[in-house]
């Protein structure tokens, strides 16, 4: 047996039942890390084409893994993507369908209705690992929902920040607004003046990870960064101002016009780009201490984003860009929900491999059990498929017919209601408050500029008629007609 065939099993939990003179020893279950960025855009990093943000470490673990080119959040907001990893359902079967805490607004329509915590029934990823003998520890970001609705409650032995809120009030020590106590991140109450959250939410999951290496271990590492306030620490911001200082200014309008937003079309925000920079830093302390522990071969890491980045807004700001894709998070264009997304598979995964089949964020699930050697819960998982097979190189799609998402809600953005479903290289967006849909081939117009619905309506009454269909059998909220004078 060579030593990739070794390690491949090992991966499995089945190397020392497969290699002459390990008869009885003991099997070990791949550990797996987590690292989930909140509103990292698509071309946020240097692997994904961004010349502006230096990423080295995440563009070290694309080199050690597969980089998926065409991966999805389940959602263009962070709380219904997250709920999706943690079940392996799309968020209109589980009716979180907005960021928890979002108000339902009242325009043209009255937006729908959503459910504002992770039910405790659900069986979560980190439940069912923990059931199969895996210490869990959760670190950063939660926002699915109030207490008892914390990551405790769902799987997790450990929880250091994860709360209700969505972004803390500040980045630094003692990360809240001043006289604001909402906004403080919990378990953090010790830090020191000057401390930086992605640096202490870091230290928090090494220590973990150190404490339990000696058995299988689930470490959520999920981030607040990069969301707003866009604080970073001035060394790195420096650094990025005389970056940007060395290169000639970048051609062309700085915004473009999306309905009744703008839309940001240069990476040139230093805080942003130092905000990344300690990003990428806190995945490489990880990765280093996986080697230091000699717990490498047998970790799987997975690198992920919840929602695009934050490029279109109301008014003339943005916190990065996402071109090519068309405008940014809060819309089911491109630019709202696809992500950068690398997986690292010691043994099994081709290092520096490239998947172009279209991913979501609900696969995790299935795809972690079989990693683990786990039985499959179909029940629960129920829109999210096992990306082993593409993993291993045995396939380069998965059966699956479509991909679907369901965003009826206003958000700051300016995007309105919609919902969306891609077959294949054709996507169709249907916007409730306009009673109009849109058709794109993203083979040929990734930046979803020319609509076909004019020109092949009866291509876009097929996906409208499957969307719709998909609507009724999740049982999906929708938004509701705002009567004259009410």
């Amino acid at each position: 047996m060579n030593r990739r065939e070794f390690l491949r099993l090992s991966a499995l939990g089945l190397g020392a039942l497969a290699v002459p003179g390990c008869v009885g020893a003991k099997r070990r279950r791949p550990n797996f890390v987590f690292f989930l960025v909140d509103d990292l855009g698509w071309k946020d990093v240097g692997c994904y084409g961004s010349t502006f943000y230096d990423t080295p470490n995440i563009d070290r673990l694309a080199r050690q893994g597969m980089r998926f080119t065409q991966a999805y959040a389940a959602s263009p907001v962070c709380s219904p993507t997250r709920a999706s990893i943690m079940t392996g359902k799309n968020p209109a079967r589980l009716h979180i369908t907005d960021w928890i805490g979002a108000k339902r607004h009242k325009k043209a329509l009255l937006s729908a209705d959503y459910v504002h915590q992770l039910p405790l029934e659900e069986v979560t990823i980190a439940e069912a690992l923990k059931e199969a003998g895996y210490t869990t520890g959760f670190f950063g970001k939660w926002h699915l929902g109030k207490r008892p609705y914390f990551p405790e409650n769902q799987g997790f032995d450990v929880n250091v920040g994860g709360c209700e809120i969505g972004h803390p009030g500040s980045y630094f020590c003692p990360y809240r607004r001043e006289k604001e106590p909402y906004f403080q991140v919990p378990g953090l109450e010790d830090c020191t003046e000057g401390e930086y959250l992605t640096d202490r939410l870091t230290d928090e999951a090494l220590r973990f990870i150190e404490a339990n290496r000696q058995q299988p271990f689930f470490v959520y590492l999920a981030h607040y960064a990069v969301h707003v306030p866009l604080q970073a620490k001035d060394p790195d911001v420096e650094h990025y101002k005389a970056k940007l200082a060395q290169v000639p200014p970048a051609s062309g309008p700085d915004f473009e016009r999306e309905r009744d937003a703008y839309t940001k079309l240069k990476q040139d925000n230093p805080t942003y780009a130092a905000m990344i920079h300690s990003v990428d830093q806190s995945l490489g302390r990880v990765l280093d201490k996986l080697e230091e522990l000699n717990l490498a071969e047998n970790t799987v890491v997975i690198f992920m984003s919840d929602n695009g980045g934050l490029s279109t807004l109301l008014w003339k700001w943005g916190a990065t860009a996402n071109v090519p894709l068309r405008a940014g998070k809060g819309w089911l264009y491109e630019g709202g929900i696809r992500e950068p997304m690398i997986i690292k598979w010691p043994g099994v995964t081709h290092p520096g491999s490239v998947c172009q089949e279209p991913v979501m964020s609900t696969d995790f699930y299935p795809t972690i059990l079989q990693m683990a050697g786990l039985p499959l819960r179909p029940e629960q998982h129920r829109d999210g498929l096992s990306l082993v097979p593409l993993l291993r190189g045995e396939r380069q799609h998965l059966d699956r017919e479509a991909l679907h998402w369901h965003y009826p809600h206003y958000h700051g953005s300016g995007s309105i209601p919609s919902s969306a479903i891609r077959v294949g290289d054709w996507k169709l967006i249907e916007f409730y408050q306009e009673h109009k849909v849109e058709l794109y081939n993203l083979k040929k117009d990734l930046s979803e500029r020319h609509d076909l619905a004019p020109e092949m309506p009866d291509k876009a009454e097929v996906l409208r008629q499957k969307l719709h269909q998909w609507l009724r059998s999740v049982d999906a909220w929708m938004p509701e007609e705002v009567r004259q004078g009410a």
